[in-house]
Parts: structure tokens; C-alpha cells; sequence
């Protein structure tokens, strides 16, 4: 097909020339970030589109491909033996070439030119580790369901941050970066603390990771209870049992002002069930936990049978509103510890969310409302289109369910409104956003609240949409916390390569840049590259400065009681070069 610049119907087509000089664009090859108008079938708009995104410029020197600060060139392994394991500089991952969906041909390095290339962050779980919600008595019944390392997670989503800023364009084919995209999870507890946290991390400036009392921490780590990890105390709990350190002062390090850089490129924002719903999993209305999220007691431990049931309601999501979940709080009102009242532990609703987004404050590099507009407000959509480059556009879908359930799907309206983008842009290859797999987007029967007669569709018919159009390249999403990537066929020889990322709160703590390449020969190449944070490997436990905390966050979390050993994935779904037929 013809790869020139899209004119869609609805979507207004851009005058390179005039973008260009309207930013300044000083080279062509960086590409600029277009902000196309989100459109869907009740809030489509005309209006002109307006540049609010550009690319990083270019720097001086012609870029080269490389692999410093990369997980090609090193990765963080154990270097002890004992039960609690320091870590240290480990080997790095090679890359894997992938032909399933198309064979590679000899001589392509020497032909492909750059079409984009972007940054990847999911699951970043930024976690209000005080909330009165939270589920850390899970524990009981699962050991993983409470992490000992989640009063660092703004550490260490800050030291991603730093480590992106840090890289020297795409590793593979050395053209600038254009943007970055997180793929949702962004917040942990559907809290408006974490809201404020996430956008100022991604966007600059100070955060004070604490909530309730502002003098010190209120929570799990400092009740006693040898459930948890007591960091400051002397009670031998049971993670100090299995070689976890006694650190003072740790507490109160891990509430310190801290302060983000904020990305220096242009980054979009796709919702996860953790940003929608409050805990992840309970739809929005219940007036009781909503008063009790800002309240003043929290409990702390239950019984294992219990937090058995209770868990077991989430994951077959037979609770989806949190009915037993509020009653079994009632219950246990006087076993709870009285905390800190805060408003700003409020539960935030889709509303909130987008008005945070479109909020000034947080443009950072940009584009304003980080790809979702007043159009989506109005509409009360949470899904957009925006152009990556001359030849690719991005599609961010909303596979939330707002009746309640951690698992994903999408609507009738939402689902044409994807195969219009697709059709609308047929010129143009096509990379989808989403927070959920394909094989997690298996909640289909619960109502969503606004839109009470409409059909909810899984992974399945995602996936034969996507295979039906001949421009979509890749599906990238997260929410499973692990590395793993999907060829994609249809009988017609239509392809696509699904590409899921791990997470930043569980060990291996990841982000991914994507490179797209033509390779001059009938096939492109989507080139995969892990990347850690820029904390370093090697931890110091006398070291409680906010670099100290992020690389304990990362030691921490290989450490945790009951962790998946398999979340890096294989070498496959790791540092990859991903072919694929032209359309």
C-alpha cells in the first residue's frame, strides 16, 4: 500500500511543511508527535487539529545504535547465595530474531530506514502504601499479596524516568525517540494521592510520597505485626526471617519529598483497570467504601480462611460492585487501627481522570491532556488517535470494564469506533495501545453503568479486527506483569505481532522501546529493547537517599515472599527483532 500521509475523513489531515516550521523541527528524521483529535461516534469533532506534541530534537552528533544503559548490555542478578539475595551487574539478554510471521532476508541491516520509535512504561502501580483500602491482609492466605517494597514505588518510577531520559535515541537504529506511552496501572489504589503522583513523576516536579499524617508513616510497616516486613523495628517478623534487613530510618526516608524530572519527550496516557476502578477490580458507587477511603481506620490483618474467600470473590469477580467486600469491613470495624483521616485519598472517577490530564499543571512535555482531549470529557470516552510519524499513527483504547472485574473488554461503540480509525487510516501503519492482553480481556458480562444496553466484546474479536486490517503492526499493552509477545495471523496472510510488557512494580521491573524499521525488501522489523531503571544494581542499606531507595526498590521486589520467577519472560518476548510481511 501507498505510505503517505493519512487523510482521514474525521481525522484533518496535517501540512508536514507547516508543522514543521511551526516547531522548528530541526531534522526531518526525529518526526514530530501529531495530537490528532480523538474522535468516536458521539463526540466526533472538525475542528482543526492543532501540533501540541513535538519529538525531543535531535542531537548534534549523528546518533548510532548501542546498547549502554540497556538490558542488552547488562541486567540485575543475584550475586549471593544466601536467602535474602544482593544483587550486582548480571549478563545481558541477546536479541532473538522472530520470522513466524514473515522470513527474514539477508542484507536488511544495510537497507531499513527508521519510520518511529517509542518508549513503553506499564504498570507502574504508584502505591499510597497508607490507604485505608488496601488489601495487604491478603497476605495471610498469599504471601505476594502485600510486597514488601511498595512504599518505594515514586522512587522507583522516578528512576525509570531518569533512565529514559538517559537513552541516547533507539538502540537498534539510533533515531530519536518520539514519545512514550504508559499502558495503564498507572495508580494502584484508584486514589487521588497516586493520581497526583503518577502525573507529576511523568511531567516534573516535587512529590511527598505520604498521605494522612504528613509527619510520618501510618501503615502496615511500622504495626507490628511480623506479617509484614517492620524495616525500623526490632520484631523478628517474617520477612527479617527469611534474611530481609533491619534498616533505621528507612520508614521515614520512604516519605521524604522526593523530586521527578519528568520525561523530556512528549508521553501519552492509556487507562488501566487500576486507574478506573477503585482497587482494581470494584466498580465506582458505593457510597460506604468511598467515605471509608478518606476515613480514619484501616484494617490490617485477617484470618487466612477469610482473606481466602475474599480473594477468591475478586478473582472470579462475583463481587464486581464490592458488596462483600464492604460487609466484610463492617465487620471488622473494631479490629481496625485508627490512622490519619485525607480527603485526598478520595477514589477518582473516569471524569477525574481526564480533567487531571487536560489539567496545565501536568503538560510537562506534552501534547496537553496527554493524548485524550475535551472531546473524550464530553463523551466520556477514554480512547484516542494520534499521529506518531509521517507514516503511523497510534491508537490508545480504553479495555477497562466500568461494572467492575480486574479483567478487560470493550463496548459496541468503542470497537466500531477502532475499526473506523483503522479504515479511516488505511495509509498509515497502525500501532494499538491497551492496558489488558488479548487473552485477558475475557469480562464480558458485567453492564457497564453508562451505557447499560450495550454488548461488551473479549480478546478474541479484538484480535480478528486487528487482523483484518493489513496497516496494524502491533498490539502493545501490559496489566499480566510479564514479557511476553504473540504472533498474530490471519488466514489472508494478514499478520500483526502482540507485544506485552512486564511491569515496574514486580521484579524484573521493565520498560520496553519499540523501534519500527522498513527494511527495503518487503518486510518491516519491530525492534524490542528492555530497559531497567538507572538506579544502580548494587545496594547499599546504609544508603536512604532517593537513588539509595530506588535500587532497594528493585532489590526488594526480587526478594518478595511468593514472587513469579518467570516474569522476565523467555528470550524470546525479551530484546527481539520482530518481522513482518508489508501490507
Amino acid at each position: 500500500m501507498s505510505r503517505i500521509r493519512s487523510v482521514a475523513a474525521n481525522i484533518p489531515a496535517i501540512n508536514r511543511r507547516t508543522v514543521l516550521a511551526a516547531t522548528a523541527a530541526g531534522a526531518v528524521s526525529a518526526g514530530v508527535g501529531y495530537a490528532l483529535r480523538p474522535t468516536d461516534s458521539q463526540a466526533a469533532t472538525t475542528e482543526t487539529t492543532k501540533v501540541v506534541a513535538q519529538s525531543r530534537k535531535a542531537p548534534a552528533a549523528p546518533l548510532a545504535p548501542y546498547t549502554k544503559g540497556t538490558t542488552l548490555a547488562s541486567v540485575a542478578a543475584p550475586r549471593t547465595s544466601t536467602p535474602y539475595r544482593r544483587l550486582g551487574d548480571g549478563p545481558g539478554w541477546s536479541r532473538v530474531v522472530r520470522g513466524e510471521l514473515a522470513a527474514p532476508k539477508s542484507g536488511r541491516a544495510g537497507r531499513r530506514t527508521a519510520l518511529a520509535a517509542f518508549v513503553q512504561l506499564t504498570d507502574l502501580h504508584l502505591i499510597d502504601a497508607q490507604h485505608p483500602l488496601r488489601l495487604e491482609y491478603l497476605r495471610s492466605a498469599d504471601p505476594h499479596s502485600w510486597r514488601p517494597h511498595e512504599a518505594l514505588t515514586v522512587q522507583g518510577a522516578i528512576s525509570l524516568v531518569e533512565r529514559i531520559n538517559a537513552l541516547r535515541g533507539a538502540p537498534v537504529t539510533g533515531t530519536p525517540l518520539h514519545f512514550a506511552m504508559t499502558t495503564g496501572d498507572n495508580t494502584d489504589n484508584n486514589s487521588r494521592t497516586e493520581l497526583e503522583w503518577y502525573l507529576t513523576i511523568m511531567s516534573g516536579g516535587k512529590i511527598t510520597p505520604n498521605s494522612g499524617d504528613l509527619r510520618h508513616y501510618e501503615g502496615v510497616q511500622n504495626s507490628g505485626l511480623k506479617l509484614y516486613w517492620q524495616p525500623d523495628s526490632t520484631v523478628r517478623d517474617g520477612d527479617k526471617q527469611l534474611g530481609f534487613p533491619h534498616l533505621d530510618g528507612f520508614l521515614a526516608a520512604a516519605v521524604r519529598e522526593v523530586r521527578s524530572p519528568g520525561l523530556n519527550l512528549p508521553w501519552y496516557s492509556t487507562v488501566g483497570n487500576h486507574d478506573a476502578l477503585p482497587l482494581g477490580c470494584y466498580g465506582h458507587g458505593d457510597s460506604w467504601l468511598a467515605e471509608f477511603a478518606v476515613g480514619g481506620k484501616k484494617l490490617m490483618h485477617l484470618s487466612a480462611s477469610e482473606a481466602k474467600k475474599l480473594q477468591d470473590h475478586i478473582k472470579t469477580g462475583n463481587d464486581p460492585q464490592g458488596h462483600a467486600f464492604r460487609d466484610l469491613l463492617k465487620s471488622h470495624v473494631r479490629d481496625m487501627r485508627s490512622v490519619t483521616a485525607d480527603e485526598k485519598r478520595a477514589p477518582f472517577t473516569p471524569a477525574d481522570y481526564l480533567k487531571a490530564h487536560l489539567d496545565p499543571a501536568h503538560r510537562g512535555n506534552g501534547p496537553i491532556g496527554h493524548g485524550y482531549s475535551t472531546a473524550n470529557l464530553e463523551a466520556g470516552t477514554q480512547y484516542y488517535t494520534f499521529r506518531i510519524a509521517d507514516d503511523v499513527i497510534g491508537i490508545s483504547i480504553d479495555t477497562t470494564d466500568p461494572g467492575g472485574h480486574y479483567e478487560g473488554s470493550i463496548g459496541t461503540a468503542q470497537l466500531k469506533w477502532l475499526d473506523k480509525q483503522l479504515r479511516d487510516n488505511k495509509d498509515s501503519y497502525a500501532i494499538v495501545f491497551s492496558h489488558h492482553t488479548s487473552k485477558t480481556m475475557d469480562n464480558t458480562n458485567h453492564v457497564d453503568p453508562a451505557r447499560p444496553n450495550e454488548r461488551r466484546h473479549g480478546g478474541d474479536e479484538v484480535v480478528a479486527l486487528l487482523a483484518s486490517h493489513s496497516n496494524v503492526l502491533a498490539w502493545v499493552n501490559g496489566h499480566i506483569h510479564r514479557n511476553d509477545i504473540t504472533a498474530h495471523s490471519a488466514p489472508d496472510g494478514r499478520s500483526f505481532w502482540e507485544i506485552s510488557t512486564a511491569s515496574h512494580v514486580d521484579y524484573p521491573q521493565l520498560a520496553r522501546v519499540i523501534e519500527i524499521a522498513d527494511n527495503k525488501d518487503g518486510t518491516l522489523s519491530l525492534f524490542t529493547t528492555l530497559v531497567e531503571s538507572a538506579a544502580p544494581h548494587r545496594t547499599d542499606f546504609n544508603d536512604l537517599t532517593q537513588t539509595g531507595l530506588a535500587a532497594l526498590y528493585r532489590e526488594l521486589s526480587y526478594n518478595a515472599p511468593g514472587h513469579s520467577a518467570t516474569l522476565g519472560g523467555d528470550p524470546n518476548d525479551r530484546n527481539t527483532e520482530l518481522v513482518l510481511k508489508k501490507g
